[in-house]
């Protein structure tokens, strides 16, 4: 069996940035063990794949090692994909996923994400988390990623973080962040690390931003934001909350177009 594998930057208008994920269309799901050692093969942050079912998609995301119920740049990476490459016309494409419905649509210049909103609560801090992380931190909360808030950007963009020990936390992965007025149209910066999911730092994390948009609705009051992802590569996102959704509305472009031979003692 042959399959086609897209890689695309997404959150991104050039290469070299944003955060890349793979994208895979099959007539219908692989063992979940071949999905997944295709995902470690290809090595990337997230590897997706998609079954048509009807006229909406049937979505799966796996990282290196795991599984996972929601990413947010390869969902829009993989409808980039199926308007780029396989001819979908501007307009909505609706997936499901183990999270419930997901929608993106397509308006000929960026593509938005329609996720549910996450809505973290405060909790205390573990008391090694300053020795974990670095810095001074300000508030933590927590839903299935730790969220810890810093005081300005710089803060964040320097932290040096003891991934060994995030490994060990009872979380998908850890997301620190701060507001960053001094950035010109940038309301926020995050960065995230997730090394239990063989992902030590995430170039651009969108599921991240359904649960960390909403602490800064309360925190800025107002629902429309602009953040950036503080990692090597680096991305942008433009953020609305509309009640318990969240429109996640960024860029991509595809690097890559190869094949993937899976012989029959593997399928």
């Amino acid at each position: 069996m042959e399959l086609t594998i897209y890689k695309v930057d997404a959150f991104s208008q050039q290469v070299f940035s944003g955060n890349p994920a793979a994208v895979c269309l099959l007539e219908d799901w692989l063992p979940e063990l071949v999905m997944q050692a295709i995902a470690g093969e290809i090595n990337l942050s997230e590897t997706t794949f998609i079954v048509a079912k009807g006229d909406d998609y049937r979505i799966r995301w796996f990282t290196p090692t795991k599984e996972v119920n929601l990413c947010g740049h390869a969902t829009l990476a993989t409808a980039h994909v199926l308007h780029t490459h396989y001819g979908l016309p501007l307009g909505q494409i609706k997936f499901h996923s183990k999270s419930g419905i997901l929608t993106t649509t397509y308006d000929g210049d960026k593509i938005t994400l329609n996720f549910p909103v996450n809505r973290p609560h405060p909790i205390e801090p573990p008391a090694n988390l300053p020795s974990i992380l670095g810095g001074n931190p300000k508030a933590t909360y927590a839903w299935e990623d730790l969220v810890v808030f810093y005081d300005d950007a710089t803060e964040v963009e320097i932290l040096e973080p003891d991934l060994a020990a995030i490994a060990k936390l009872p979380y998908r992965g850890v997301c620190v962040t701060a507001p960053s007025p001094s950035l010109d149209d940038t309301d926020f910066v995050c960065r995230f690390f997730a090394p239990a999911y063989g992902i030590n730092e995430d170039p651009v994390t969108g599921s991240a931003y359904t649960a960390i948009t909403p602490l800064y609705a309360d925190l800025m009051g107002k629902q429309t934001f602009s953040a950036k992802q503080l990692s090597k590569r680096g991305g942008y996102l433009e953020l609305h909350l509309d009640d318990n959704r969240i429109n996640i509305s960024g860029y991509a472009i595809t690097v890559m177009k190869s094949t993937f031979y899976l012989n029959a003692t593997q399928e």
